[in-house]
Order: C-alpha cells, then sequence, then structure tokens
C-alpha cells in the first residue's frame, strides 16, 4: 500500500532510523561503527557526484572509489593526532562558504562538469566522517558525545522548523531555500544553547567550561544551516528537488545529513579543544 502523505514518509523514516542509528552509536564496537559511517559517507558520495556532472555512471562510482579510498588512508595510514588539523581545516572551509553563501543573490543552472566539486565533497564528506568516528573513539563517553551532537542538530532542526513556521516573516536566503526564515534561525540558536545547559549539567562543568559549551552547541547549530544551504545552492543549480530518493520522505543521504556535514567537525573541534572530549 503506497503512503500518499509526504509527513507520514518522514515520520515513519525517521521512526525506523532513529531507534536505528542510536543502537548502531551505543552497541557497535568502534571499528564497526566506523565502517557503518563510511558505507553512509559513500552513499552520500554517490549522490554527491550527480553534482559534479559528468554523465556517465562510472565517474560516479570512481568518485565513491576516491573518498572511500581517502577514509581508508585516515585510518591505517594518517594518524589520528592530525585529525584536529582536518577538522580545523573544514570548519574554516565552512566559514569561507558561510561567507560566500551571504552574497549569492541569484542561483544560475549549470550543466557542465564543476571540478572544483571534486574537492569540495571531500571536505563535505570526509571531514564530518573524521569528526564523528573521532568523538566516537573517545574513551568511556566517546558513543554519548555522537548522540550529543545528533541530538543538537536534531532539535536544532526540529525548534526551527516550527518557530519558522510559527513566526517566520522574514526569509534568510530567498535564492537558496525560501522555506528557511530568520527566526528559524533564532529558533535553532534557542534550541541548541538549551541543549548545551543541559550537556553542560549532566557532565558537571565548571560554569566557565559550562558557558563555552553552551557557546559551541550555538555555534554548532549556526554553522549547520550552512551545510543546509550549501547543498540546497548545489541542487538549485543542478535543476533537482532532492538529492536521491533512498529515503522515503526525505530524499537522499545527503538531504538526511546535510546539516551534520557541517555541524560535525565544528562539533568536535570545539570538544578537543575544550579539553580532548571532555
Amino acid at each position: 500500500m503506497s503512503i500518499a502523505n509526504p509527513l507520514q514518509q518522514r515520520l515513519i523514516t525517521a521512526g525506523v532510523l532513529t531507534p536505528a542509528v542510536m543502537m548502531a552509536v551505543l552497541l557497535l564496537p568502534h571499528a564497526y561503527f566506523a565502517l557503518l559511517m563510511a558505507a553512509v559517507v559513500c552513499l552520500g558520495a554517490l549522490e554527491w557526484a550527480e553534482f559534479i556532472g559528468g554523465g556517465a555512471r562510472i565517474w560516479r562510482w570512481l568518485y565513491v572509489a576516491l573518498v572511500g579510498a581517502c577514509m581508508l588512508l585516515l585510518w591505517f595510514v594518517i594518524p589520528g593526532a592530525w585529525d584536529v588539523y582536518l577538522l580545523a581545516l573544514a570548519a574554516l572551509w565552512w566559514v569561507a562558504t558561510a561567507r560566500a553563501l551571504a552574497r549569492v543573490g541569484t542561483v544560475e543552472p549549470s550543466t557542465g562538469v564543476a571540478p572544483g566539486l571534486v574537492a569540495a565533497g571531500l571536505v563535505v564528506l570526509v571531514s564530518p566522517w573524521i569528526a564523528i568516528v573521532g568523538l566516537h573513539a573517545v574513551a568511556d563517553n566517546g558513543p554519548w558525545l555522537v548522540l550529543a551532537l545528533m541530538m543538537l542538530i536534531w532539535i536544532a532542526d526540529s525548534v526551527a522548523y516550527f518557530s519558522g513556521r510559527q513566526w517566520g516573516n522574514r526569509r534568510l536566503a530567498p535564492a537558496l531555500s525560501p522555506g528557511k526564515t530568520l527566526a528559524g534561525v533564532y529558533g535553532a540558536l534557542i534550541g541548541a544553547s538549551s541543549w548545551g545547559v543541559l550537556l553542560a549539567l549532566l557532565l558537571h562543568l565548571s560554569f566557565g567550561r559550562g558557558l563555552l559549551l553552551v557557546l559551541l552547541c550555538a555555534l554548532t547549530a549556526a554553522l549547520s544551516v550552512v551545510g543546509d544551504l550549501y547543498e540546497s545552492l548545489l541542487k538549485r543549480q543542478r535543476g533537482l528537488k532532492d538529492a536521491g530518493s533512498i529515503l522515503p520522505g526525505h530524499g537522499g543521504v545527503l538531504d538526511r545529513i546535510d546539516s551534520m556535514t557541517a555541524a560535525a567537525p565544528f562539533f568536535a573541534l570545539g570538544l578537543f579543544w575544550l579539553e580532548r572530549g571532555l
């Protein structure tokens, strides 16, 4: 039986995925968790190759192989001490992207190959894998830190959605995402900050470190909006409604993780800076 209501599709998909993801985060051994996250990233790479262009399916699979090779290299060859530097570079790239998106007035369609997106895709796809896998590896509370990040994004997105519907009059970036409003962004910041307060209390942090954690959560939520807008830009350039169709009601993998692509590197970097994972 087909489900006609898109909201029902979203709820059913989320109802299946959410507990499955939580169980994977909490129960899988670290190596298996890293492999699962790599599989998700590779699915995202297959969709990202559509943004790059080129037409032939072989190029899409070659790009997946490139992304997979980068993760293998990071897992087996490059020392984990480099993670912080790679995350810092990714965070700087996202800040630069935010500034570039702020200047976008119109979006021109694009039909040719976009070589620059080959490297951009490595930042967008591999850096959140580094961040999430790195957080998961933190002794004792690593899986809970991953869940804290996921909850942060979920809360920010949910509060942004409802506050935008209730009070959203001024559009944030009409050319990129007409549905996003300033009220939604303010709601996301409030929701993320509230989650940061709760985390600080649960972790028994001092006032100063707790305040830094709240600030980190708010900035992470703000950067998550950039990840969403960047994918929206690429979809509009290619004339796509969704990046894919693998998730009923949600579109593709990139449509589900777009906020996380920008948020995860920044959040992990902030935690490592606060004290190598608290």
